[in-house]
């Protein structure tokens, strides 16, 4: 048994989730509403304050799915409730962020300005070197931070770029003149 796909999701007060036909969930809570088409070989079923998550047997592919599911519901009922955040921090001289309506602009270093916009659902913040994506659909704020940071992925002799603030970048040890 799946350790993860058996444990139930709590529903918080505030939030309300309803199984339509077809596994299409929807989680509407204080932040906003999250819709998503689930497997249809899992069962789930919607309690007063839980929801589970059950397959109809142990092959390995439904082993799989199973925590599979219960965690994607159970990241929009968090999602909806609390929201999720990534934090990025930009390293080198001359780089630099700023943001203008819903438009982010970055100073890499390039002959441009590589612009970018806000995705549906999603917010930006620029505070000094700290870029926050802010949004409720997790899988949809860590697809938009990690476009950011391809833009000038952090380098390992000086620690130049963009790199999530908890990130550890392994340095390595530039060349040395020979004597």
């Amino acid at each position: 048994m799946s350790r993860i796909g058996k444990l139930p999701v709590a529903i918080p007060a505030g939030v309300e989730v309803k199984l339509e036909e077809g596994n299409v969930i929807t989680v509407k809570g204080p932040k906003g509403t999250l819709t998503r088409k689930l497997v249809d070989e899992m069962t789930v079923e919607v309690g007063a304050a839980e929801v589970t998550v059950t397959r109809p047997n142990d092959l390995k592919r439904n082993k799989q799915l199973h925590g599979l599911t219960r965690t994607l519901i159970h990241n929009m009922v968090e999602g909806v409730t609390n929201g999720y955040s990534k934090q990025l921090e930009i390293n080198g001289v001359g780089y630099r962020a700023a943001k203008s309506g819903n438009k982010l602009t970055l100073t890499l270093g390039y002959s441009h300005p590589v612009e970018m916009t806000d995705p549906e659902g999603i917010e930006t913040k620029v505070e000094g070197n700290k870029i926050t994506v802010t949004g409720i659909d997790k899988e949809k704020v860590g697809q938009f931070a990690a476009e950011i940071r391809t833009k000038r992925p952090p380098e390992p002799y000086k620690g130049k770029g963009i790199k999530y603030t908890t990130e550890q970048i392994r340095r390595k040890v530039g060349k040395t003149g020979k004597k």
